[in-house]
């Protein structure tokens, strides 16, 4: 890191350390979820992703992120039986979706009518448990009763018999859902449930120690999830695989790409350093759910890899989530304009678990930033400038 020295506000001088982005900048102390950026590792309360992908439910994961433990079976019924309480959405907010545009974006729907809901239901003070479980019970309802809506379809009512991951399927296509759709979607959920400070959850952080309330600090994460640096990349992932086309096209593309100065979305991290844990799930899972597919893909990552160490060497840029999560997510029938806010039905979980981190111990966030403009500027009157 490099010291600057900067004018506060009072006008004395601080010492600071600056580094462009925040990058190893600790901004917070959190019990949640760890990554270990150079071993390749992310623990959700010390358990290995590794583990939990292939032996929970996305509703013991959020349970997990919010109560601190793993739930015996008593309490994992008692939360499943709570988030199907809460399954429900106003007339007011059926209006709300009803008359939006079929063209809207799905992340500005999310945006706004989960900033609706929360005005709605008068969701103000220090952030609840029960407020982070009602809200994560509506993200899929809001979702696909907007996606029927924008299709000319009316919406599905939940149903009773399914779990988090499978209602969310069966709402979105009125189909039952295949089991391993199921599995493959609910591996995805687990996996995307936290990360640690990535950017959406630190601006979640950043509101709740204003002493906002909850629905406030997720509408802000919910922007912060849209941008393709962040949520946003899956979609673009599978763009770029679509523009790819075709094996033979793969390193050609990949050049002209690198060498125009394009970025390769799906690769690359700021903190890992290594190939991304939830990258190596997903690849095997997308192999079980689309093999056709996979063979593709994985000759695009082995290529993508190879060049980018070539005319990047020593950047260490290798696959991260967002790559396999399109595959895995185009397999189980999720639209591409769907898969950012498919993003926010797993990290509603890490969010809210974080806001109430945040809301229990709290000191607000009011970092510095160097100021780079003039110092000493002379004031002219209007009527001589």
């Amino acid at each position: 890191m490099v010291e600057q020295t900067i004018a506060t506000s009072d006008e004395a001088a601080a010492k600071v350390q600056r580094k462009a982005g925040l990058e190893g900048v600790v901004a917070a102390t959190t019990a949640i979820s760890n990554v270990d950026g150079q071993a390749g590792r992310l623990v959700y309360r010390g358990y290995d992703i590794h583990d939990l992908a292939h032996s929970t439910t996305f509703e013991e994961i959020a349970y997990l992120l919010w109560f601190g433990h793993l739930p015996t079976r008593t309490e994992l019924d008692g939360l499943r039986a709570n988030l199907l309480a809460e399954r429900t959405l106003p007339d007011s907010i059926l209006s709300l979706l009803r008359g939006l545009p079929a063209e809207t974006a799905p992340m500005d729907a999310l945006r706004t009518v989960i900033s609706a809901w929360g005005m709605y239901s008068q969701i103000e003070g220090t952030p609840t448990i029960e407020q982070a479980l009602a809200l994560t019970a509506r993200f899929p309802l809001i979702l696909t009763t907007f996606h029927r809506f924008r299709q000319g379809l009316e919406p599905l009512e939940s149903r009773s018999d399914l779990g988090y991951t499978a209602n969310y399927l069966y709402l979105l296509t009125g189909q039952e859902p295949k089991p391993e759709h199921v599995t493959s979607l609910d591996a995805y959920l687990v996996m995307l449930a936290d990360h640690n400070m990535n950017a959406s959850t630190f601006t979640a952080r950043i509101v709740a120690s204003t002493s906002s309330d909850l629905v406030s600090a997720v509408v802000a994460a919910i922007g912060a999830l849209k941008g393709p640096l962040h949520g946003g990349a899956a979609d673009k992932a599978q763009e770029m695989l679509e523009a790819i086309g075709t094996t033979e096209n793969a390193e050609p593309w990949i050049r002209a790409t690198l060498t125009s100065g394009g970025r390769l979305m799906g690769f690359g991290h700021r903190a890992y350093k290594t190939t991304d844990p939830r990258a190596e799930e997903l690849r095997e899972m997308a192999l079980q759910a689309d093999p056709e597919r996979f063979v593709f893909a994985r000759r695009v990552e082995e290529l993508a890899v190879a060049i980018l160490a070539e005319i990047k060497p020593g950047r260490r840029l290798y696959t991260n989530v967002d790559f396999y999560s399109a595959v895995l997510l185009n397999s189980v029938g999720i639209p591409v304009d769907l898969f950012t806010p498919t993003f926010g039905v797993a990290r509603i979980a890490g969010w809210t678990a974080h806001i109430l981190e945040q809301a229990g111990d709290n000191r607000l966030i009011r970092p510095l930033a160097e100021y780079t403009g003039a110092t000493y500027a002379v004031f002219v009157p209007l009527d001589e400038r």
